[in-house]
């Protein structure tokens, strides 16, 4: 490997062992999150309360010397508190654009779904442009600009479900589940005196980050695997029971998130194992069932498991 992709290998790895101090029995979930993180995408994680979900949000933003701002989302909250108002300066006899949150590195979006579809739809432009738009005015975003968003999948009182063109716009959906009783109890064992975010220590600045987003675009993946990618989204748009299958910004996702976490596993081109492994995070979240074939107990998350299987790998 080049200097430039060993040094962005380094800086994952720096991350990987920043979070896993933090965050008990959740590699394979860090993993994932790093390859969206790497290549560029936003992040939905979706789990029961009390399981981590604003902590390991908490924990990439303290990993990383730059700016990070938390929005506690609930109904009343409106777009000018993400976006940012103007306000009248008597002083100067002119307006003056105080930025909201967005204007940041990593915003964490904390319980997205509770807030009204006209302040989610606030995100829509950040998430897809990397810019807002503020009474008619374009303002771009920073450079590095990452949303990990989180919901609670069991409580429907007073929360609005994010539409599938929201739902779109992340590159990956997470689940973080209960961990073995062996490391809850090292979890305790871990906040005795102080958590172990108070521990934590910043281990990459943003011109690093920006650097193994750039290495891991220059990962090689071949046609063949790009026809693999497609085959697997355009799998999800002819299955019986689904009323809406993946986009091809799921495709674009896919590969981008590949390419990172082969950068990370150390290689210079992209493997079928790379694509599998993030099939189900990247495109199950994406595809819409029919409300008909949901009462039968059908899954997205089935549905693209049983597409990976009938799809063939190139050789």
């Amino acid at each position: 490997m080049t200097a430039n992709v060993e040094e962005a290998a380094d800086t994952y790895h720096k991350l990987l062992h920043n979070l896993e101090t933090v965050m008990r029995g959740q590699s394979g979930t860090i993993r994932r999150l790093l390859a969206a993180f790497g290549s560029g995408g936003h992040v939905l994680i979706e789990d029961y309360p009390g399981t981590g979900k604003t902590t390991l949000a908490k924990a990439l933003a303290g990993s990383i010397k730059a700016d990070f701002k938390r929005v506690q989302f609930t109904p009343d909250v409106l777009p000018s508190d993400i976006l940012g108002v103007s306000i009248f300066n008597q002083r100067d006899q002119q307006f003056q654009f105080h930025q909201g949150p967005v204007f940041t590195n990593v915003l964490l979006a904390d319980e997205v779904n509770r807030a009204s579809p006209r302040t989610q739809s606030a995100l829509l432009e950040a998430m897809a442009e990397n810019q807002v738009t503020v009474e008619g005015e374009r303002r771009g975003l920073p450079e590095l600009f990452f949303v990990m968003a989180t919901q609670n999948p069991i409580e429907f009182r007073g929360t609005y479900p994010l539409p599938e063109a929201q739902m779109d716009r992340f590159a990956m959906q997470l689940r973080l589940g209960y961990v073995t009783a062996e490391d809850e109890a090292a979890i305790l064992t871990d906040q005795t005196l102080e958590t172990p975010l108070d521990r934590l220590n910043a281990c990459a600045s943003t011109a690093q980050v920006l650097s193994v987003r750039a290495a891991a675009r220059t990962v090689r993946i071949s046609d063949e695997l790009k026809t693999y990618i497609v085959a697997l989204v355009r799998g999800t748009r002819s299955v019986s029971g689904v009323q809406l299958g993946a986009s091809p910004r799921a495709s674009l996702a896919l590969m981008k998130a590949a390419q990172a976490l082969a950068l990370f596993d150390g290689s210079s081109f992209v493997a079928p194992e790379h694509i599998q492994e993030l099939a189900v995070p990247i495109i199950a979240h994406r595809v819409s069932i029919d409300p008909q074939a949901r009462f039968t107990g059908l899954t997205t998350v089935a549905i693209v498991e049983e597409i990976i299987k009938k799809t063939a790998v190139p050789a």
